[in-house]
């Protein structure tokens, strides 16, 4: 934890406990055409807007509440409460509940808008017969676990259900929905837009059409590509892509809470070329986590081109001497972090402008260097097609911490601007789940960190004149800030501001440069 001044430690956070959920993937036949259905998330919402996603959610208390009181209902199934909270989804975010015949039909307008109101509606329609749970029996194809790094996670059980030559369609409650669009695929074509930038998925959902395109393959059709992957649902480890060629590994780190873990990446395509990006292990926990991902990836024929280091603080630069061990590759990074490292031989030095290429199976990706310099001397970001690898510029929850002994509010404030400028698609952080709204991330940082920067420069103004005196005016808004971290934030901004002029030092007080 670099970032933090000497003497403050802050207690390590915990990771977070799965809470199970439930999803349906819903298959009919078009023709001689087998496809899934998926459901486009609106922009507005906080988790993965605009992208596509099969309709379910997580257990709530009257789910469970209901299993309790009626140990009867979907006792067939693999798990009756999970069964509950999908089908009351199912209801509340595309109009679906079972005929009684083993499908699905689309419920009264009226009956879906009032479920969507109030929970507990589900449970009594059902006991009034209004809606039918009988010969509901979902295959179980598969368990996603959400990576350790998320505040909140899930273990996602996936169902399938087909529906067959049905003609029905979803349709979504008034007012308030987290879809605004749906489309049935053909999961070939699903994943073929994916892997060209051209739709938006989840990651555990990616792993999943990966497997029902590779079971299509090896069992003929969508049907039986279902009754295969039934029949030994995968659950467990499974490789987290974020994004074509951006694949994360959680490396259990010494970090800044409330992060648990760094992320380091892995560019590139299986049998390509490539990179692995800030490789943080230290710990025996991380270094066997880091050396089962070297394995899979030397398994598939591919070469470790490089190792890059974002920047040089310590919960992203790993034991490079047992690193060493589990495979040889250059590493590559700024003139600050390469300084940090010590007995490096095979090294490259990235600047700003410096690209490279990965090559892979019939295809090529580059990926440009940028500096942004203001989180610590020498960070560097990595742009790509598939976004920015951006290293401790910002995180989804949390924050980040601008140390006044090394860092630069003024660098750190313009590379904010300068990453928004880009226009990324996606922000990749060096912890924390990756920003699938970059814009909106970005845009909250840049104006919280400005007015900060405001505040301190109104503080001294007002001729408040020492340090202590400045922090806690500038902090009015914040009585829960850390009070050692708000005096480092504070001389941060303080240092900033004395850079470009508008204030200066002297005999030991701050003075507004008029």
């Amino acid at each position: 934890m670099d970032e933090l001044p000497e003497g403050v430690e802050l207690p390590a956070a915990n990771v977070a406990t799965p809470r199970p959920s439930a999803s349906l993937i819903v298959s009919r036949m078009n023709g001689n055409i087998g496809e899934i259905l998926l459901c486009h998330r609106v922009s507005e919402v906080p988790a993965f807007p605009d992208f596509w996603a099969f309709p379910g959610g997580g257990v709530s208390r009257t789910d469970r509440r209901l299993s309790e009181e009626n140990p009867d209902w979907l006792s067939n199934t693999h798990n009756p409460v999970t069964s509950i909270t999908l089908l009351r989804e199912l209801v509340e975010e595309i109009g679906f509940s079972p005929d009684g015949k083993g499908s699905l039909e689309l419920v009264d307008e009226e009956i879906q808008e009032k479920i969507c109101k109030n929970k507990e509606e589900w449970g009594n329609f059902v006991k009034q017969g209004v809606l039918n749970i009988d010969n509901f029996n979902p295959q179980i194809i598969a368990v996603r676990t959400m990576p350790p790094f998320a505040p909140i996670r899930f273990r996602n059980t996936f169902h399938h259900l087909s529906i067959g030559g049905s003609k029905i369609e979803p349709r979504f409650p008034k007012g308030l929905s987290e879809f605004d669009e749906y489309k049935w695929w053909n999961p070939e074509i699903l994943l073929h837009s994916w892997l060209n930038h051209e739709v938006r998925l989840p990651p555990p959902q990616v792993t999943l059409v990966r497997d029902i395109c590779q079971a299509i393959k090896e069992n003929g059709d969508l049907i039986s590509a279902f009754d295969e992957l039934s029949k030994k649902p995968s659950e467990g480890y499974h490789i987290l892509e974020f994004a074509p060629g951006v694949e994360c590994i959680p490396l259990p780190t010494q970090t800044l809470p409330p992060a648990t873990h760094t992320n380091c990446y892995v560019l590139g395509v299986a049998g390509g070329e490539r990179v692995i990006i800030d490789p943080a292990a230290k710990s025996q926990e991380a270094l066997e986590i880091l050396s089962k991902k070297i394995n899979e990836i030397i398994s598939t024929g591919s070469k470790i081109k490089a190792t890059i280091f974002t920047h040089k603080h310590q919960d992203h630069i790993g034991n490079l001497e047992e690193i060493s061990k589990l495979y040889k590759a250059p590493i590559w990074a700024s003139k600050e972090t390469l300084d940090t490292i010590v007995r490096l031989e095979n090294k490259k030095l990235l600047k700003e402008n410096d690209s490279f290429i990965l090559n892979g199976d019939n295809s090529s990706v580059c990926w440009n260097v940028i500096e942004t310099p203001g989180h610590c001397p020498g960070h560097i970001c990595l742009v790509g097609d598939a976004g920015i690898i951006s290293g401790d510029n910002v995180t989804v929850i949390g924050t980040i911490l601008v140390p006044s002994n090394d860092g630069d509010m003024n660098e750190y404030i313009e590379g904010l601007r300068r990453i928004k400028h880009i226009c990324p698609p996606l922000l990749f952080p060096g912890h924390g789940p990756f920003s699938a709204n970059p814009e909106k991330l970005l845009e909250r940082y840049i104006r919280h960190r400005s007015n900060r920067h405001k505040l301190v420069l109104e503080a001294v103004k007002n001729n408040l004149t020492d340090l202590e005196s400045i922090a806690k005016k500038s902090y009015e808004d914040s009585p829960q800030a850390h009070p050692r971290l708000m005096i480092d934030q504070t001389l941060s901004h303080l240092k900033g501001h004395i850079k470009s002029g508008d204030i200066y030092f002297n005999n030991g007080k701050y003075s507004f440069n008029e």
